[in-house]
């Protein structure tokens, strides 16, 4: 920069602002980079890496070892509270994992996410930078055999064992990210811990808190522990802790559970004045290197810690595992006080000098525990009250249920048992890991041509078999492996029944694949023939376009029964829009075609991968109940690339008929030829789908219309298998 006239070369800010966007100067273009994170430019492993394989090259008992011993090698930088880490190591875990949300899959441990902003710099998480740095000479010694958000959770759980406690198991899995995940809605809010009326729709229905979200307030993982608003009232609390964990896929027991196991060790930090903290890590200066909440005062870390505001261990052996959590909370009487920092806590009256915990630092001087308004919540809610003190008469059943529950909570969001890797995975299957049964049959290819001769032959056109198997594999979210076809449970309750399954086309389909099955000398799964019945219906959609082409298939799904369905677990799964169907089930105040992109982000597909079925599957004639709104061609059925030609063809107008339709008008006649959805014209135009939509318009791209078809919809169709 040249000092003297204070100019630079460059705009100033460019690369560090977000001024002078393309969004800023035009608010309601269409957003396209939902679509586009994570590219591979973004990851310095490059494209061969393959964690699945380094992780097998990892000796994971050499690893957990050296997590144990560091638990207890203190590090005079930032010392650890009664001499182990295991304390701040869970926090880690827990608020890696706890971020996950069953509406939409999104959040967890899956990513190492907290690394980056918004996470590394929220409230809630002050101080898990000190965590992750401790850990970082453990990293850099396993290096690319351990990812960072495999070593999160490892961590967490190494921290329970060399306490005393023994975990429920491990697996490993868990891919980095390399820049922010900034497609993820945490809220609208443009302040931490604004109010939560933000986020309900009513103050006095707290399960009118806005879908996606589970967290009460801006930067906050759960719950405020101060009390609604910071305003201390366990009953109400208990309302908020009751819905947010019912979002993150947690029941009554299992919420007790692990705010009674994730409290049973370690501390709150609140000895100081919060308000001369520093800047979080995103936002503190050059120099600190990415630390952040910098205490100027006293030793700064130690007895000086500020992170929460609270102050204070929960039991009185916070070091170790131990009982008193229930024995404490429930034998006392417990009243409203203020930590040094101000922060609202609950502490005992009267309690003996003997259950008190020892300062963390300072030898032989004891404090009173305390509890945040969420562990009042566990003594006054009666549910949670009744289930407390069965905690409590059998320590036993409690120590089960938190191993559960803190595998569940740092595993939800891994997938089936077919991507977990380690010597250290449970044997038991759990339904809520959505397990399927394997097969044990192959198929040849004349088996293959075979089966898919039967299937077009079966009386059922083209595009039932191709919306069917649309509508079970399109379910899979790539947020947490969920859903897709294999498993076949399009067939179970709930989604036989969901009202954008179409459930009378899709039984008569089912009863027809069923009898196919019946015949057969091998019995292929539903599954399998769902997949493979779609795929014959494209593959002589493209020859009747003139194109022969083979679509992948391959064979070995199987067929989840209701046994192994928690049907209540799939109803986040339902879909309320299917732009590829050009379905909405109401209106909603999100454009249709904002819809869109979320959903084909879920399902991992890119921007060109969504443009090129958008365009096969409105001429092939998928719209959910038979509409014709894009259906942009004479010949319906047929893999064409109509659809494009034709909305980029100017001897057409466009004229609105409401909000979400459309005509689509002959400019000589002034006839009608064809309607269309916001979704359909969104592809003429915003100026990078138009982009894409006019390769696929051209003359010589018909075959390549085609094949990227082809691909797209292979890979949607095997999104699920591992």
């Amino acid at each position: 920069m040249d000092k003297s006239t204070g100019k630079c070369p460059f705009h100033h800010g460019a690369n560090t602002e977000t001024s002078n966007t393309t969004m800023e100067w035009w608010p309601k273009a269409l957003n396209l980079d939902i679509l586009h994170q994570h590219d591979t430019k973004t990851n310095p492993l490059g494209n061969e890496f393959n964690y699945a394989e380094e992780f097998k090259k990892l000796d994971l008992e050499a690893l957990k070892n050296d997590l144990k011993k560091f638990m207890t090698e203190n590090q005079d930088w930032w010392p650890a509270d009664w001499g182990h880490y295991g304390g701040l190591m869970i926090r880690m875990a827990w608020h890696a994992a706890g971020t996950y949300r069953i509406a939409d899959g999104r959040g967890g441990s899956n990513t190492g996410n907290q690394r980056f902003a918004p996470l590394n710099s929220w409230p809630d998480n002050g101080n898990l930078d000190k965590a992750r740095r401790l850990l970082w000479p453990i990293k850099k010694k396993y290096g690319n055999k351990i990812s960072w958000a495999d070593l999160y959770i490892l961590a967490g759980n190494m921290a329970y064992e060399s306490m005393g406690f023994k975990t429920f198991g491990f697996a490993g899995g868990r891919e980095d990210i390399w820049h922010p995940e900034k497609d993820i809605n945490w809220g609208n809010e443009k302040e931490w811990l604004a109010a939560t009326k933000n986020r309900y729709s009513s103050d006095t229905d707290r399960e009118s808190l806005e879908n996606p979200l589970a967290a009460v307030q801006m930067g906050l993982i759960y719950v405020n522990p101060e009390g609604v608003d910071g305003n201390p009232d366990p009953l109400k609390t208990a309302q908020d802790v009751r819905m947010t964990f019912k979002r993150m896929a947690m029941n009554d027991e299992e919420t007790v559970a692990l705010t009674a196991g994730g409290h049973t060790v370690g501390k709150a930090h609140g000895n100081g004045d919060a308000s001369i903290l520093g800047e979080s890590p995103e936002g503190a200066e050059i120099h600190e290197q990415g630390f952040g909440w910098i205490n100027p005062k006293g030793k700064g870390n130690a007895e000086d810690t500020v992170t929460s505001g609270l102050e204070g261990a929960w039991t009185t052996t916070p070091n170790k595992w131990n009982h008193t959590y229930f024995h404490l909370l429930l034998n006392h009487e417990w009243e409203l006080k203020k930590s040094p920092a101000g922060a609202w806590q609950w502490e005992p009256i009267n309690m003996k000098e003997e259950d008190k915990p020892f300062d963390a630092h300072i030898p032989n001087v004891r404090r009173n525990p305390i509890m945040t308004d969420a562990d009042m919540a566990m003594k006054m809610d009666p549910e949670y009250r009744k289930i407390s003190e069965q905690f409590y008469k059998d320590p036993e059943y409690f120590k089960d249920v938190f191993a559960r529950a803190w595998f569940k909570l740092t595993h939800r969001d891994l997938g089936p048992k077919s991507r977990y890797l380690g010597a250290d995975i449970p044997k038991e299957d759990l339904i809520w890991q959505d397990p399927v049964p394997t097969v044990s049959y192959t198929l040849s290819d004349s088996e293959i041509e075979d089966l898919k001769t039967k299937l077009l032959n079966s009386g059922l056109s083209q595009t039932e078999l191709i919306t069917t198997a649309w509508d079970s594999a399109r379910t899979f979210r790539k947020s947490d492996y969920r859903g897709g076809a294999n498993g076949a449970r399009i067939r179970l309750a709930p989604q036989k029944d969901w009202e954008g399954n179409e459930p009378t086309r899709l039984q008569k389909v089912l009863n027809k694949l069923t009898e196919i099955q019946a015949d057969l000398a091998k019995k292929v799964s539903i599954a399998d023939l769902i997949v493979l019945a779609g795929t014959a219906a494209v593959e002589k959609a493209a020859q009747q376009a003139g194109v022969n082409i083979k679509v992948p298939f391959n064979a070995g799904r199987g067929d989840a029964t209701a046994e192994m369905t928690d049907a209540a677990s799939f109803d986040a799964l339902e879909p309320i829009h299917d732009g590829f169907r050009n379905w909405l089930k109401k209106d909603y105040t999100v454009n249709p075609e904002e819809l869109l992109l979320d959903r084909t982000q879920l399902m991992g597909l890119t921007a060109p991968e969504m443009t090129v079925l958008i365009g096969g599957m409105r001429v092939l004639g998928t719209n959910h109940g038979g509409t014709k709104h894009g259906v942009f061609t004479d010949n319906p059925g047929v893999l064409s690339n109509d659809f494009f030609v034709n909305l980029t063809d100017m001897n057409y107008a466009w004229k609105p008929v409401n909000d979400n339709l459309y005509n689509i008008i002959d400019r000589k006649s002034g006839e009608t030829k064809w309607t269309a959805t916001r979704v359909d014209l969104v592809f003429g135009s915003n100026s990078i789908l138009r982009a894409y939509a006019e390769v696929y318009a051209q003359d010589d791209n018909k075959e390549k219309f085609v094949r990227d078809f082809v691909n797209a919809w292979a890979k949607v169709m095997s999104a699920d298998r591992f």
